[in-house]
């Protein structure tokens, strides 16, 4: 059988239509190119000239930032190839000079400082500012030589002089070129950071004031440091902080910037055991780093510091409440007496001790509470006190058996500091009457609680305490008007 070597009209047709399509294809691909994208330049100037050299650019020098990525850089290898704004990069070591040299360390930080500072501004005058610093410092000519105007673009060296009089038309740009020079000297890193608790205890519910410190290399406050601040076991805010004149919103966490004196000031509310403060910013490294691009021929670029993240904390213990615990004794026999009133004072023997929530403890009557002590025992407790603080209980009215050697202006009293989850144990003795007698008609006893008699007093107890006693003072009183009449 023979196979035929001509193809029949419909394959040849149909090959034919097919070179066709491709030859068109690839007529409309030579005809449009795929595009590059071009430098974009974002905030600066150009200077009316360019520096001399081999061959002479068409243009001035820009000196600001271009855009990459759509983020902001600024090039540090001088008169090299500008980026294109679709450049390709790769993380590179730290920032060398032009030359391939190491920078001096100060200089190093200063620019470490100054990207993490205005890396991102948005104010020509100093995206210029910055620009020429960058380049007086990466590309300073090592000698005279360095600046031969005979040099191709890949050797000269940065003309630092002759750019800044090509800045003199934009008299804001000079002056920020000092400005931030100035600014990197003194505030450069390495920074410290550190967060400082109140010298007081502090209590549930009830704020104090925190601060955050941020020194410079130089042991000084750096201000304007964007610090953020993250509570545990409290809350931040609800009331003005130092230097600020509104109250802050409560809150776990909260951004704000240190100071002229480089601190941050926030109130913290305690609401646990355990408050924490934690305090994150972002501060210069000591190096910068660079980003490299794929082609070698452009220009590196850098747009941070290669900044270091810093954290500090602080944390505190609550106070915990205290007790005291009052003995009322026989001065004679050491044995507890009972049905004496005591006030619960403070140091001063005649205002209120604090309860654990800061309030005092008063009775009905507005005067300190008092409780009476035990028969049995002749013992007293009183609990949920505030420590640290100094608590004196004081004899306002004495037991039977125990007036005589009892002298209202200097009754019987006992004092110590109670501290935080620990009892105080306070002593106070009475002197028995040797010969017993009666209670003159004219010499009414302190009201004070009467029935069953409790060995231990809370806080809230002793309030309703205070109510038995004006009910008392008010029995007592009644009986003296139903006796005079009679």
């Amino acid at each position: 059988m023979r196979w035929s070597t001509r193809p029949r009209a419909g394959v040849r047709a149909l090959t034919g239509l097919v070179a066709a399509a491709l030859l068109g294809a690839l007529s409309v691909t030579v005809a449009a190119p795929v595009a590059h994208a071009a430098k974009q330049e974002g905030i600066g100037y150009r200077t009316a000239e360019p520096q001399p050299m081999k061959p002479l650019p068409a243009t001035g020098n820009w000196l600001g930032s271009y855009v990459v990525g759509g983020q902001q850089v600024f090039c540090v290898s001088f008169q090299l190839k500008a980026p294109d704004s679709d450049e390709k990069y790769r993380p590179g070591d730290e920032l060398l000079t032009k030359w391939g040299t190491k920078l001096p360390a100060d200089q190093a930080a200063n620019i470490s400082y100054l990207l993490l500072r205005y890396g991102d501004t948005k104010k020509p005058d100093e995206a210029a500012a910055l620009a020429h610093l960058l380049h007086s410092w990466t590309a300073a000519p090592r000698t005279p030589a360095d600046l031969d105007p005979a040099l191709t673009y890949d050797k000269i060296g940065y003309d630092a002089p002759f750019h800044l009089r090509q800045l003199a038309e934009h008299p804001d740009a000079v002056a920020a070129v000092e400005r931030l020079r100035t600014e990197a000297e003194a505030n450069r890193g390495p920074w410290t950071a550190s967060v400082t608790t109140p010298k007081d205890p502090q209590y549930p519910g009830e704020p104090a004031e925190w601060t955050v410190t941020v020194k410079n290399a130089k042991g000084k406050g750096v201000p304007g440091v964007p610090v953020k601040l993250v509570a545990s076991a409290a809350t931040l805010g609800g009331e003005p902080a130092a230097g600020n004149a509104s109250p802050q919103a409560a809150a776990k966490d909260v951004t704000l910037d240190t100071g002229a004196d480089g601190t941050v000031k926030v109130k913290l509310t305690p609401a646990g055991e355990q408050p924490k403060l934690v305090a994150s910013l972002s501060a210069p490294a000591d190096r910068p780093y660079v980003r490299v691009p794929v082609d070698t021929d452009k220009q590196r670029v850098v747009s941070t510091g290669g900044e270091q993240e810093l954290t500090a904390q602080g944390v505190v213990s609550v106070a915990k409440p205290g007790k005291v615990q009052v003995a009322k004794t026989d001065a004679n026999t050491g044995k507890g007496v009972g049905g004496a009133v005591l006030r619960i004072t403070g140091k001063d023997k005649a205002t209120a001790a604090l309860g654990q929530d800061g309030k005092p403890l008063t009775g009905a009557d507005g005067k300190p509470a008092v409780v009476t002590t035990d028969g049995a025992t002749g013992g007293v407790t009183v609990d949920g006190l505030r420590a640290p603080q100094e608590i004196c209980v004081v004899e306002a009215s004495p037991p039977p058996g125990y007036t005589n050697a009892y002298d209202p202006k200097n009754p019987p009293s006992a004092c110590g500091t109670v501290k935080p989850g620990e009892t105080l144990v306070l002593t106070v003795v009475n002197k028995p009457n040797e010969v017993p007698r009666a209670i003159p008609a004219g010499d009414a006893p302190v009201a004070q609680a009467r029935g069953a008699v409790e060995t231990s007093y809370s806080v809230p107890g002793l309030a309703g305490l205070g109510v038995l006693v004006l009910l008392g003072a008010g029995l007592a009183a009644f009986a003296a008007r139903r006796a005079s009449r009679r």
